[in-house]
């Protein structure tokens, strides 16, 4: 008995579940109770804005080939621990590795001695030498031996005439630095890029876009098929769509620029040196993607 009343009871709980639903729905007048609208009606979905268009560019970058100049605390660190080597080190014997007298032996004497005026100073490291006369004789013969080996030729500056003269068109410019290529369009300068075909991929795409900026008469490669980062710029014009370009990193190894008709000028620029040719926008977007050194 208790059992067929158990059953009634949850039978008729589910008809009136099922008649009223889950919730209640409550129907209220906004101008009986003073509701403000907003509070009713649902807030409208916001419009999604237009896709943007793709296009694709490339950072093409000419690596350092010069070792960066030591900052003063660099050359103050390496000469103190260079006096700290002279001053712990054994003297080299150096009549056990050279004929006593020979050309040889005057030679590493007369440098051992340069060595040890530049960690402790020019009154210190005095060659102790009984024939002066012979002594000078070989010390010359010495000097003779090291330009005939090639020891004594001037190396090359640091610093190329395409700095001195401020040629940004030349690749052996500021050989300590990473060089980006900016092309010139009408009055905007830009890294090269251009707009994405129809089943082309994204790496291709930027690579074909290089071509036609710039031609072929380089030796270049595309470092990866990832792209290294994303601009987008607002639409120019009303109903216009935004701009989305994918930028691809790239190294020049030989070769040089060749615009196209549509590029009316190029540099090779450090970071620092795009900023005042871009507008602000475009280095808010770019500046991440690029090397301080």
């Amino acid at each position: 008995m208790l059992s067929r009343c158990r059953s009634a009871l949850s039978t008729s709980s589910r008809r009136s579940l099922g008649a009223r639903g889950l919730a209640t729905p409550v129907y209220t007048d906004p101008a009986v109770h003073n509701i403000p609208h907003e509070a009713v009606d649902p807030p409208a979905r916001p419009k999604r804005g237009a896709k943007p268009t793709i296009n694709t560019g490339i950072v093409l970058n000419r690596a350092p080939f010069l070792t960066r100049d030591q900052t003063t605390f660099e050359r103050a660190f390496q000469a103190y621990q260079g006096r700290l080597r002279r001053a712990l080190h054994n003297p080299v014997a150096y009549d056990f590795y050279f004929k006593e007298g020979s050309i040889l032996e005057t030679r590493f004497r007369v440098e051992e001695m340069k060595r040890e005026q530049a960690a402790f100073g020019p009154s210190f490291g005095k060659l102790d030498v009984l024939d002066v006369e012979k002594f000078e004789a070989q010390k010359l013969a010495a000097a003779q031996l090291a330009e005939q080996e090639g020891e004594l030729e001037e190396m090359m500056p640091r610093v190329h005439e395409a700095d001195t003269n401020k040629d940004y068109k030349s690749l052996d410019r500021a050989g300590m630095r990473n060089l980006y290529l900016l092309v010139k369009e009408k009055d905007t300068w830009r890294f090269p890029q251009g707009g994405l075909e129809d089943k082309e991929l994204l790496h291709q795409s930027a690579q074909r876009n290089l071509y036609a900026e710039c031609d072929q008469y380089m030796d270049s490669w595309i470092v990866s098929r990832t792209p290294m980062g994303v601009h987008t710029s607002s639409a120019s014009a009303p109903g216009a769509r935004p701009i989305a370009t994918f930028f691809y990193k790239a190294h020049i190894m030989a070769g040089q620029v060749r615009p196209s008709n549509k590029v009316s000028d190029f540099m090779w620029l450090a970071k620092e040196e795009i900023e005042p040719h871009v507008d602000a926008q475009y280095w808010n977007g770019i500046k991440d993607m690029l090397s301080d050194y």
